[in-house]
């Protein structure tokens, strides 16, 4: 059974989902228009999905899902950092130094 998580619904009732087939991993986005247009179900490539897209509200959707998987603090808070950090906030050891045991 295909998983799926809703990224957006429109005020006409047409609704975008980002799937995800179990079996492999494979991601895609499913449109399902509304009710009067069929209510038919279509799976769409990520790479067709994001390049034809248009900047509609659903793929502004998607690109903010996007966005939550990346784990930084905010502009504000990096700005104040005076040396690189990685993403876990550690300090990046000088390759030059030989590793402490």
């Amino acid at each position: 059974m295909t998983e799926r998580r809703e990224l957006y619904r429109s005020p006409n009732g047409d609704a975008w989902f980002l799937g995800r087939e179990p079996s492999d991993g494979q991601a895609f986005i499913i449109h399902q228009p509304n009710a009067p247009s069929g209510g038919r179900l279509s799976h769409i490539d990520l790479r067709r999905f994001l390049k034809d897209g248009r900047d509609g509200p659903e793929h502004r959707a998607l690109l903010r899902l996007i966005g939550t998987l990346i784990d930084v603090p905010p502009y504000a808070d990096r700005d104040t950092q005076s040396e690189p950090q990685d993403l876990h906030g550690r300090q990046p050891t000088d390759p030059a130094e030989p590793p402490q045991t």
